[in-house]
């Protein structure tokens, strides 16, 4: 079953039993000299924005759209708190985004209506949480994790239950893949088979 989910990202990278993270991905803003230009384009800018508001504890159970164009990023969608609003135009204001347009409603209602999905197995974005859904979000939240740089990870999901096995560059990557997996939607446990080395 494929999953559709609103992600900046290659179908058919996600589509592999394994995902190797040996270089920086478009997700990530490097870091570059002093002397030469970062060039941004607006399908990684959104995807780093959509990354840093999806991974942060106050915000990721909410569904924030996030669009860039030429530089302007606007967020939308509902929040349960004036402080999410501010806290997700703040994120948003990466390196390579000129203007953030923080069109995000306040709404008591939100956390109601995000409980109710819940019940009903759905995903925050109304979409249906199945084990094709989960492995296809844990692998977009590790492509935009800087501290899986160098990695080569196999996600396995089977009844929201996600196993890791591969190779991290550290102990802290082994640490943060199993938090980012933990706190996808849907999952109720995380098998952390992952060795730290080198990736094969």
């Amino acid at each position: 079953m494929t999953a559709v989910i609103r992600f900046g990202i290659v179908a058919a990278l996600l589509a592999a039993p394994s995902v190797t993270f040996a270089q920086a991905p478009a997700t990530r803003t490097a870091q570059a000299p002093a002397t030469a230009a970062v060039q941004h384009t607006d399908s990684s800018l959104q995807d780093r924005i959509a990354f840093r508001i999806d991974t942060h504890a106050n915000l990721r159970k909410y569904d924030v759209k996030v669009k860039v164009d030429n530089g302007v990023a606007t967020l939308s969608g509902d929040v349960a708190t004036a402080a999410q609003k501010a806290e997700a135009g703040r994120l948003a204001n990466v390196p390579g985004i000129t203007k953030v347009n923080n069109d995000l409603k306040v709404s008591t209602d939100t956390d109601k209506t995000l409980m109710d999905r819940t019940k009903s197995g759905l995903s925050k974005t109304g979409e249906k949480i199945d084990d094709a859904w989960i492995t296809t979000k844990v692998k977009w939240f590790f492509i935009g994790e800087d501290a899986l740089k160098g990695s080569d990870i196999n996600v396995d999901t089977s009844q929201n239950v996600v196993t890791l096995k591969g190779t991290v560059a550290s102990a802290a990557g082994k640490e943060r893949a199993e938090e980012l997996a933990k706190d996808t939607e849907g999952v109720k446990r995380v098998v952390n088979n992952l060795t730290i080395g080198p990736k094969k």
